[in-house]
């Protein structure tokens, strides 16, 4: 049940009955008439901007237009109180029946209150991570794999058919150097002293158990070879080993993709020796898509080894971009950006309808190119999203804090998850707007308190589930099942904390919506911890008013009702947490 989007069917129901036209005669465009919460809750339950945004096509003014519409809306029967506000803003105070029909929604549909079919099936994929795989994963990959995950979760909840992506850059220079790396640990487990790790190739223990398992598979068989023989032997077990740590890794977060593309599949060859990449140059070239001619020089410093040279040129500035493209370097071979195309040409012609790229910061310089390549190579037919994470910060209690680095040169994922748990980690990782600076503060992401908002929203669900248990004790005949609650008389709900909550729980199947449409998931976290803080709230009240108390065993009617409440509560705080990927325990100790 989803209040906003039924009143805003009401208030379009009103307008049609006010038989208004366009200036030019035509029906007037209601699709901007929306129904939202009244920045202050004094001026009434809901708001709506119909007249504002329908005023000037109708050629009337907005309080007029407004009055008019005020009259028609006043004979609602769940409308008690229509008011216009200033320019012509119209207010309404809604009947007490509303929230109860709200609440008994909640408990009645438990975890599927605020589903929605709003994404209508569409084909959605959601790459993301997507780190080379030469390593564990490092606590910087952190804040995205979450915020993947949980926008994945979020539209699939919506109606979305949605698919979690990685993309394995396991082709290029990086690879290579992982293999050599690896070679030296190869020959290190065979007996031979190989000092220390030279410039260049990676240094990390992590490679260690990689190279003992070459030497038990092979023995000294590798060290005979040519480098050209036993690069693509040490290469495929290198990038076999670090995809599984890489697995282990997100496992910690819960973090699991349905697709792990291999980078390595667009430059692979068929029987008649085309690559992917090769295709979607041929279908490009056969789009006008492609042109061979020269780039300007680099704004700035022109680098040394530029070259004013004939390229084959990917027709990006037409769509957007800064610039063309280039597919091929000056050997002939595909430029990295090339191997980009061709994978989004996969990605469409698996038949995606929208595309989701989750970055880092520091690939701010993609989103305009990938936003090229998806206009172009779908003709316009699928829409290319990026959204960047910016950095995180490690505190603790306060003081700017470096962990000490067990694998190499970086702090892994690991190593956080192990010390503060997978909770604290999502949940903070989501409690920011992706493109905000995030502080992860290792002391206040696990203290129990109030100021720690992860341990605020599980202990508000652990509240209500203490709740629940405290009255079937005390009420041992009782009834207490979903069932009954969702039919009890809720009309002896009439307190301002009870309705406050009610009301804030009515929003759930708006934010729900809203975060998924904008793929912006920390819009539940927020949510979660202003509905912890009414619970919390009115929880403390009842401590000063015994009135209030959610168990009277002197009235079994006004208990039913009180429990319907806290059971829908903790319903909201589960699926919202369920969506971050958070648990929501029973108890807390």
């Amino acid at each position: 049940m989803n209040i906003f989007a039924e009143f805003a069917e009401r208030v379009r129901a009103a307008v049609a009955g006010l038989d208004l036209t366009a200036t030019d005669g035509t029906a007037l465009d209601i699709s901007r008439v929306t129904v939202e919460s009244p920045r202050d809750p004094a001026h009434g339950d809901l708001a709506t901007n119909a007249a504002m945004v329908l005023a000037k096509p109708a050629g009337l003014k907005p309080r007029d237009l407004a009055d008019k519409l005020a009259d028609k809306l006043r004979a609602d029967p769940d409308i008690t109180e229509v008011s216009v506000a200033g320019p012509g803003f119209i207010n309404m105070r809604l009947a007490p029946a509303v929230w109860q029909r709200v609440l008994a929604a909640v408990v009645s549909e438990g975890l599927d209150f605020g589903r929605s079919k709003m994404g209508s099936g569409k084909k959605v994929n959601v790459e993301y991570v997507s780190t080379n795989p030469t390593g564990p994963m490092h606590f910087g990959h952190t804040r995205g794999a979450v915020v993947g995950d949980a926008l994945a979760s979020l539209l699939g909840y919506v109606g979305y058919d949605v698919v979690r992506e990685y993309y394995i850059n396991d082709a290029g220079s990086q690879i290579d150097t992982l293999a050599r790396s690896t070679f030296l640990r190869y020959r290190e487990a065979l007996g031979e002293e190989i000092g220390e790790i030279p410039e260049g190739l990676y240094p990390g223990d992590y490679l260690v158990p990689v190279g003992q398992k070459l030497a038990a598979d092979h023995g000294s068989a590798l060290k005979d070879m040519s480098e050209d023989e036993w690069l693509p032997i040490v290469k495929n077990a290198a990038i076999d080993a670090m995809m599984d740590r890489i697995r282990e890794d997100l496992l910690q977060l819960n973090v699991k993709h349905e697709v792990f593309f291999s980078e390595r599949t667009l430059h692979a060859r068929d029987a008649d020796g085309k690559s992917k990449i090769d295709e979607m140059i041929e279908a490009l070239r056969g789009d006008g898509l492609i042109y061979e001619g020269t780039l300007p020089p680099p704004k700035g410093q022109v680098p040394d080894d530029w070259e004013d040279r004939e390229q084959t040129l990917f027709k990006a500035s037409d769509y957007g971009d800064d610039t063309d493209r280039a597919l091929k370097k000056s050997d002939g071979s595909y430029t990295y950006f090339a191997a980009d195309v061709a994978y989004f040409r996969d990605k469409f012609l698996r038949g995606f309808d929208e595309m989701i790229y989750i970055l880092g910061a520091d690939h701010g310089g993609y989103v305009k190119r990938l936003q090229a390549v998806g206009k172009a190579v779908s003709g316009g037919k699928s829409e290319v999203i990026v959204r960047l994470c910016q950095l995180v910060k490690l505190f603790r209690a306060g003081e700017p804090f470096k962990m000490s680095k067990r694998s190499g040169n970086f702090v892994t994922l690991r190593d956080v998850v192990d010390e503060v748990g997978r909770d604290p980690v999502r949940f903070m990782m989501l409690y920011r707007k992706n493109d905000a600076p995030l502080d992860f503060d290792f002391q206040k992401v696990t203290e129990q308190s109030k100021d720690n908002p992860v341990f605020y929203v599980q202990y508000g669900h652990a509240r209500c589930c203490s709740v629940l248990r405290q009255a079937g004790e005390e009420l041992p005949g009782v009834d207490m099942s979903d069932e009954v609650l969702a039919a009890a008389d809720l009309s002896a709900l009439d307190d301002i904390g009870e309705l406050e909550l009610i009301a804030k729980m009515a929003e759930w199947p708006k934010i729900v919506e809203a975060a998924a449409e904008t793929h912006e998931p920390h819009r539940i976290a927020f949510y979660l911890h202003e509905l912890a803080s009414s619970l919390h709230g009115h929880w403390n009240r009842g401590k000063e008013m015994p009135q209030l108390r959610f168990i009277n065993a002197n009235d079994t009617k006004l208990t039913l009702a009180r429990l319907a409440l806290v059971r829908a509560v903790s319903l909201v705080l589960a699926s919202g947490l369920a969506l971050l990927g958070v648990e929501a325990p029973e108890e807390m100790r």
